[in-house]
This record gives structure tokens, sequence and C-alpha cells, in this order.
């Protein structure tokens, strides 16, 4: 079964992440799209996640809570939840490894967190766009524990990728998956890394981002233990 997926997306959670990002746009764009299964994966924070959820189930769209986590080596990587309460488990761990500074939104934008009617229910005040004090090595175990998936984010890009912070991927972190940017050379990287599964993801922070990037999965049909088994494989 063919799958339209997309597995980065920001919402207004992420300082860098437009106000139009807002959940039900983001749903409701991703419907008119034909996505079927998508990631909210805010920086640090899953605090969006739960509204995402309920508003995908009202469309028929799988909504997988995530997150994209900066480790101590300062690249990104996303990370994929199997529930809600994983990916809160997960939230308190790594904002608990981060220092507490107060976003300044004057410069870095809100943090809104965000009611299933798109008005805001809360603002983040800790500043988000900070690494954590885990390695990737702390972060892949604690990823696993909780039955969650982790992978290196936009690793073709020159900076906040494990490929130009450590110059390679070491095999004894044992990834399944990377994911390349939009605008990353496929044929490039599955030469590459040809025992990686890649997945190509949006990473958008605009809503004309979100409708940029078309990507599709084979699955066998369509759900999340479906696709955290083929992740996972």
């Amino acid at each position: 079964m063919r799958i339209s997926y997309d597995f980065h997306i920001h919402t207004t959670a992420s300082p860098c992440g437009d106000e139009a990002m807002t959940l039900n746009n983001i749903i409701n764009l991703s419907y008119l799209l034909g996505k079927q299964i998508i990631a909210i994966t805010d920086h640090q924070s899953c605090g969006n996640c739960e509204v995402a959820v309920k508003l995908g189930r009202q469309k028929g769209i799988i909504v997988i809570p995530g997150m994209e986590i900066e480790c101590m080596e300062e690249f990104h990587a996303i990370a994929l939840f199997p529930s809600l309460d994983a990916a809160k488990y997960i939230e308190k761990e790594v904002q608990g490894h981060m220092p507490y500074i107060k976003n300044q939104t004057h410069i870095f934008g809100h943090q809104w967190l965000l009611d299933e009617e798109g008005e805001v229910a809360g603002e983040i005040e800790r500043m988000l766009l900070l690494a954590t004090n885990l390695s990737i090595y702390d972060l892949v175990l604690l990823i696993k524990q909780c039955g969650g998936i982790l992978y290196p984010a936009h690793i073709d890009r020159s900076a906040y990728s494990i490929l130009s912070n450590l110059g390679t991927v070491p095999d004894d972190l044992d990834f399944k998956v990377l994911e390349i940017s939009k605008m990353g050379n496929q044929e490039v990287f599955e030469r590459q890394f040809n025992r990686y599964k890649l997945l190509r993801s949006s990473d958008a922070h605009t809503l004309e981002a979100l409708c940029e990037s078309e990507q599709f999965l084979e699955l066998e049909y369509l759900s999340q233990t479906q696709l955290f088994g083929f992740l996972k494989s």
C-alpha cells in the first residue's frame, strides 16, 4: 500500500514556527494534500501533540507524537513515539537536561500551545532552541526504552546535522533510518547509505513548506504499528 507521509512538521510551539502553523491549519492542509500519516516534531517539546492527534483522527490522518531533539553533539535528531505518554516522558527527560533560559519572544518568537479551536491555550516560557546535555548515545537508549524511534535529521545540511558535526554516522548507534532534507539528492545518499532507510520530510515551519513535500512509503496497510515495525526493521 502506497502511503503519503511527512514526519517532520513544526507548529507554533517551536519559536521558529510561523504563527500560521496552527494545528487546525496543519491537519486541514495535510488532508487536502492527501497526507495519510504525519508527525508533529517541535523542538524539545510535545506540547501540541495531543490536540494534533485528536484533530488528525477527525480527518482520518494518523498523527504521530514526535519531537526534534538537539543532542550534546549539537545536531538534530527526530524522535517518534508510540504514545502520548511516551512523548511526555521524554519531553520531561529532555527538558530536565537543558539549561533554563527564558525565551526572548522579541528575538525568537512565541512558543504557543493551542487548543482544538485554534485558540492560544498557553505559552512555553523556557527557550526551546537549546542543546541538551544528553549525548546521542544517551538519546538512543532513552528513546529505545520507551518504544520510540530516533534517527538523525536532515543529514545533508551544513549545520545541525550528524554529518556536518561528526563527519560520519557511527555504526555503533545502530540507526535504521536517516532523514535527508527536501533539497537533498536522494540518489547520492541512497548509494552512500544503502543499508539505511532514507526518509525525506518537509521540516515545515510554514504552510508553504508543508505543500512542497510529497513523499511515499510502501506499507502493508496504514497504521502506526505497521509504520513502527517497518522503521525498526
